[in-house]
């Protein structure tokens, strides 16, 4: 009996050296390991309860765009970890100051390996707070132009009108010139037209006047302008500026091209195009 009281001695006194060994000073280890369980199970709840609470709120406000709500969620995730390690950190006796100091030399030593990739996310959190454009939005990015498919915090995904798939570093867009085609609900089609001299100026601007009325897609609200753009060399220039939905923005653009020209034939409104006439001169050559 005295052995296997030496035995079980022993073996208590190996889990209290082994707890020592990290540096840690506890009379009842077990108390403390049933303890640390319980803080972890508490904490694992309550970030279930603080995480849904969120949810429910960025969800009453429907102006938040999805990239941001996921976000908010991410982050609230993350400091509620990086909390819940420190409380159980600090339930075993580790110092606060050593969980500080390790955290910030980890954090320089990755911020100066990861410095391209930290400012990726910076520009990623900057897209996500101004939201300069959204999922489902057409921008063009320097001499990219597509659709946003997905906003991360390192990258944004375009696919372009021909479908090819397009990752841009959010680092670059944060930097460059951006145009959000899709920003505003109506948008101008910009269209030039070229008749002859021999036209008659009045007439054809009329006749655009009649296609843009036949069109359901202009909006009457502004309304298109016509007039005379310049003078080329072989051709009056016409602009027709015509609104309409941001979504049927081609659409608009294709029915008043298709539908000009076929017009201006009906009302004798003659279209230029480049052609060579040659004269041939025959000399008489008299001999005697």
């Amino acid at each position: 009996m005295d052995n296997l009281e030496n035995v079980e001695g022993l073996e208590l006194e190996d889990v209290d050296n082994e707890f020592s060994l990290f540096g840690l000073l506890v009379e009842e280890p077990w108390a403390t390991i049933i303890k640390l369980a319980l803080i972890i199970l508490i904490g694992i709840i309550a970030i279930k309860i603080i995480l849904t609470i969120v949810r429910h709120l960025m969800k009453k406000d429907n102006h938040l765009d999805d990239m941001l709500n996921t976000f908010v969620v991410n982050v609230t995730r993350t400091a509620c970890i990086i909390i819940l390690i420190a409380i159980c950190l600090d339930t075993i006796g580790v110092s606060m100051g050593t969980i500080v100091a390790v955290l910030g030399a980890a954090g320089a030593a990755i911020a100066l390996a990861l410095k391209d990739s930290l400012s990726n996310i910076a520009g990623g959190i900057m897209i996500i707070i101004n939201q300069p454009f959204k999922k489902g939005d057409l921008i063009n990015v320097g001499e990219y132009r597509g659709r946003v498919q997905e906003i991360d915090l390192f990258l944004t995904t375009l696919r372009t009108l021909n479908y090819q798939i397009i990752t841009v570093p959010n680092g670059l867009i944060n930097t460059s010139i951006l145009v959000n085609e899709s920003r505003e609900s109506i948008r101008r089609v910009d269209l030039e037209f070229d008749i002859s001299y021999e036209s008659d100026v009045e007439r054809a601007k009329e006749v655009l006047k009649q296609v843009c009325a036949s069109a359901d897609l202009v909006l009457d609200d502004p309304a298109p302008s016509i007039g005379v753009r310049r003078n080329d060399d072989s051709a009056i220039v016409l602009e027709l500026l015509a609104w309409c939905q941001t979504e049927d923005y081609f659409k608009t653009g294709y029915y008043l091209n298709e539908k000009v020209k076929p017009a201006f034939d009906e009302a004798g409104i003659t279209i230029p195009y480049p052609h060579m006439e040659v004269t041939v001169k025959q000399d008489q050559i008299n001999t005697d």
